[in-house]
């Protein structure tokens, strides 16, 4: 592991250096090293989702809403489970995928959220990133497409990284939205206080994705800075 770690941190800083000194160069070898990790990814999804399965769910948590995870009821819902569409009843064998999907938006949105408010009040340094060059930040997006370029490298390698982890999904050795990420160690042992800290990920992650959508739209139309009024 140690060895790992050293031999990643080497080639994050050779690819520093060289993005500084070529950067035609850079983009080469970066869309390279993402095409074969794609492609690895790939090949161990593929293994994984036609790998036969070794555990089910019991048929008590498949009776249950959803799969009897958490988010399904609350006291805003009177108790009531919320799914308008049925998709939950029309298409079962997929729930574990709804809530990965929700809980990456979830995620994304968060982080997101934290993106467009922050540059608001303090920016990284270098002249392109200003607020003389960039008064909006909803402007970052066209005036600074290398960037955008390499955000998109960075997130699609953390993507690919998921692949084999999401085919598991399928044999139930996981629980959707858990990659065993806590470099903190926050995440309880507790059973019922788990439920809570994953029931307030999921109500900040749905609020965070009505925040992005509403903070992203009163941007475009007003053309001014948080608080977009």
């Amino acid at each position: 592991h140690v060895t790992l770690r050293l031999a990643n941190l080497s080639l994050c800083f050779f690819l520093c250096r060289l993005q500084k000194h070529s950067p035609k160069l850079f983009y080469s070898i970066a869309m390279k090293l993402f095409f074969y990790l794609t492609s690895a990814a790939l090949a161990a999804t593929t293994v994984g989702a036609f790998a036969p399965s070794k555990s089910t769910l019991s048929s008590s948590a498949l009776s249950d809403f959803c799969n009897g995870y958490v988010g399904g009821e609350g006291p805003e819902l009177n108790g009531v489970n919320f799914d308008p569409l049925k998709l939950s009843e029309r298409a079962p064998e997929w729930v574990p995928w709804f809530r990965e999907a929700e809980l990456k938006h979830s995620r994304a949105a968060m982080l997101a959220f934290v993106g467009l408010i922050v540059p608001e009040i303090v920016r990284i340094p270098g002249e392109q990133f200003s607020k003389a060059a960039i008064p909006n930040v909803i402007e970052a997006h066209d005036a600074l497409p290398d960037s955008m370029k390499q955000i998109f490298m960075w997130i699609s390698l953390v993507e690919a990284t998921t692949f084999a982890a999401l085919a598991n999904m399928n044999e139930y050795d996981r629980t959707p939205g858990d990659f065993s990420f806590d470099p903190l160690g926050v995440f309880p042992s507790d059973p019922e206080k788990r439920k809570s800290y994953q029931l307030a990920e999921l109500k900040n992650g749905r609020l965070a994705m009505l925040a992005v959508g509403g903070c992203v739209t009163q941007a475009v139309i007003t053309g001014k800075p948080f608080p977009y009024i």
